[in-house]
């Protein structure tokens, strides 16, 4: 296998210079600078007004061809916006790009989302519900399978203990989710539907008035469970913001309540990882997640499933 290139700045110049041409942002070479620290540069900066992604792999690649696609199918049911290509190609053999317009605003790690960006984030909810799963499946989106919750809860309870060992989480919180309220918050047939699958904080555009602006990175996409998503908002805006969210597009307690402990067994399990030297996330955006996971709200209070009782999704 061809070992594939290393992105430079000289790399990123060259290229943008050919697809900037008319001299769209006023120099003859852009400035470019990657988006994150350290090696392995697959996401950049050009200008003020562009963002350049490279494909590292043909993996990667496949998954880009099918986002271009997916985003232009999920546009028109979506309140808050999909970045848009103004190019695309290969940058290496059988190594894509695409040069995205840039959507204006900073991330929900950066600001709190407000009463009205709970709004947009329902919008966001409802429009993904709203996106025909057999026209996103015809363009290669993938069909994935719920997680069992009972053997996630398992492992957590594990990782739990450890957590509590270096003084990081109380274990008992964990005792909240037992085997039988596990089995009976697992996913219902017949419910999946089309999931961002990758909601976090670094990919929500957020202005500094809390409200929604955009929603980035769509190669992760999938027709699944509804939950993954509400997961994800947990982990980036916390429990309430998420779960009012989701409430407002028409979720009920059954989908909120899997999706909050989707997220919090997610975030024991990720934390212990990183702690045990086996994550790349940072240490301290792991721990405010797991912050943000395990606030209390009200839902979880005053829900109580009985027998074959159901809560049925939209």
């Amino acid at each position: 296998m061809t070992q594939a290139p290393t992105p430079t700045a000289d790399i990123v110049r060259r290229l943008v210079r050919t697809l900037l041409k008319d001299g769209a942002d006023g120099t003859a070479g852009p400035d470019v600078r990657p988006v994150a620290e350290g090696a392995g540069h697959h996401t950049w900066w050009v200008g003020s007004r562009h963002v350049l992604r490279l494909a590292p792999d043909r993996e990667a690649a496949v998954r880009q061809r099918r986002e271009l696609r997916l985003r232009d199918l999920v546009r028109p049911h979506l309140p808050v916006t999909v970045p848009t290509s103004v190019a695309h190609g290969e940058w290496a053999p059988g190594l894509t790009y695409t040069l995205d317009n840039l959507v204006p605003g900073g991330t929900a790690e950066e600001h709190d989302v407000s009463a009205v960006g709970e709004a947009d984030l329902a919008g966001l909810l409802t429009g993904l519900r709203e996106v025909p799963a057999r026209q996103a499946e015809s363009l290669g989106v993938p069909r994935t399978a719920p997680r069992s919750l009972e053997a996630l809860r398992r492992m957590a309870v594990h990782a739990g203990e450890r957590l509590g060992a270096a003084d990081e989480f109380d274990p008992a919180r964990l005792r909240q989710l037992t085997s039988p309220g596990a089995a009976q918050l697992a996913a219902q047939p017949g419910t999946a539907v089309l999931v961002h699958h990758h909601l976090r904080g670094e990919h929500l555009v957020v202005s500094p008035d809390g409200r929604v602006r955009g929603v980035l990175d769509w190669t992760d996409a999938a027709i699944g469970d509804p939950a993954e998503d509400i997961a994800g908002l947990v982990l980036a805006v916390g429990s309430g913001a998420a779960v009012r969210a989701a409430t407002l597009a028409g979720y009920g307690a059954r989908p909120c309540l899997r999706g909050l402990w989707l997220a919090r067994c997610d975030t024991v399990l990720h934390l212990t990882d990183s702690l045990d030297g086996r994550g790349t996330a940072p240490v301290t955006l792991l721990r405010t997640q797991l912050r943000r996971a395990w606030e209390a709200i009200l839902l979880e209070r005053t829900t109580e499933f009985r027998g074959g009782a159901t809560d049925e999704e939209p």
